[in-house]
């Protein structure tokens, strides 16, 4: 997570939405947001709903849910899954912003996708 806020604004730069799925209350989100200084929203779900339909896996060695990453493009497609598979397991950085860059240059040459978001 500290990852993906370090580059926020390279994120938000690309059109792009970070959203961070948090198993705790929401009592417990706001102050980690807080102290934090969490720049992005945060999601919570205590009840898993939203975990468990993106497939986030858990593991009781691993003291929780590994991290799970979604990617997508401007229709609603997913252009990336990403299943970690321990708490450090996400993809660095760079490789997410070249992919939005991807994206953006895909939506930019083919005015046909404008037409879908309608």
């Amino acid at each position: 997570m500290a990852q993906l806020r370090q580059d926020y604004r390279e994120f938000v730069a690309r059109d792009a939405e970070v959203l961070i799925v948090s198993p705790e209350d929401a009592r417990q989100v706001a102050a980690f947001w807080e102290k934090e200084q969490m720049p992005m929203p945060g999601l919570v779900d205590p009840g898993h709903e939203v975990a468990t339909q993106y497939g986030q896996r858990v593991s009781l060695l691993q003291l929780g849910r590994l991290p799970t990453m979604v990617v997508f493009d401007r229709n609603g497609v997913v252009s990336l899954e990403h299943r970690g598979s321990n708490m450090r397991d996400i993809p660095e950085n760079s490789l997410l912003l070249e992919l939005l860059d991807e994206l953006n240059r895909e939506w930019n040459a083919n005015p046909a996708h404008h037409l879908s978001q309608n």
